[in-house]
């Protein structure tokens, strides 16, 4: 079953085109990778897929539905669910609040299930034993754990990363990774934006390369790296040039 189907969706900001024509499409149980250079749109398309940002011209379809023109509270309600490349938890609070307000809010449950479910997730991200902190009082890797579980309390069918294991050791980037990889196994969609490529590698079946806001290549994800047209545009790799050397 499709989740999410993307047809020449554009944005421009005046003369910048920040996303270019851009065709994907999402099935059930999809764990897909973006990369790309900084500036490429990366972000830019999961603004337009999350309703953060309007598109200029192109169709979003989600479930079957036309959500081009809607707002992101009723995409979220839909089952879309995104993570900030910086965290911005309710600091404040606890980090069970946190996702009580997405679950109530974002999701649309009654506090009773909401608690049940929150916990759940709390198990599930490695966050339980600081359920009761205050969210300001994370360190990085429990901020990022807590972006994810913050957008999971929304029951998303759709889950959209955007570079989470940025800043991390190595040691905590393979704690994200197993977190992900078991929010994929529950049957949720991931479309994971991230820079870690070994991280992304090592959870998703299917990567995109933008460039300029343009899908260059799409594939399996060795086969899409090791590419020379993603060496030369990602890695500043010139195949010519090296083989002269």
């Amino acid at each position: 079953m499709s989740f999410l189907d993307i047809a020449g969706v554009c944005k421009s900001f005046g003369a910048l085109k920040v996303t270019d024509s851009v065709d994907l499409s999402i099935s059930s149980g999809d764990a897909l990778g973006i990369i790309g250079p900084n500036g490429a749109g990366k972000t830019s398309l999961f603004g337009l897929i999350s309703g953060n940002l309007k598109a200029d011209a192109g169709k979003i379809s989600f479930l079957g539905e036309d959500v081009t023109g809607l707002p992101p509270a009723e995409r979220c309600r839909l089952g879309i669910a995104r993570s900030f490349q910086i965290p911005h938890p309710f600091v404040g609070m606890s980090v069970y609040e946190n996702l009580l307000v997405g679950a109530i809010f974002g999701g649309g449950e009654t506090e009773k299930a909401a608690s049940r479910r929150c916990r759940e997730i709390l198990e599930r991200t490695g966050l339980a034993p600081k359920a009761n902190l205050a969210a300001g009082s994370l360190r990085l890797l429990d901020r990022k754990r807590l972006e994810m579980a913050r957008a999971l309390s929304t029951r998303p069918k759709l889950l959209l990363l955007d570079e989470i294991a940025g800043g991390l050791t190595e040691d905590e980037c393979q704690a994200l990774v197993q977190s992900v990889a078991s929010i994929r196994e529950s049957g949720v969609a991931i479309i994971w934006i991230e820079h870690v490529v070994h991280a992304l590698l090592a959870v998703v079946n299917r990567l995109v390369v933008l460039n300029f806001g343009r899908k260059v290549a799409e594939g399996e994800p060795h086969a899409i790296m090791a590419s020379d047209t993603v060496q030369q545009i990602y890695m500043g790799i010139d195949k010519h040039v090296a083989t002269a050397a």
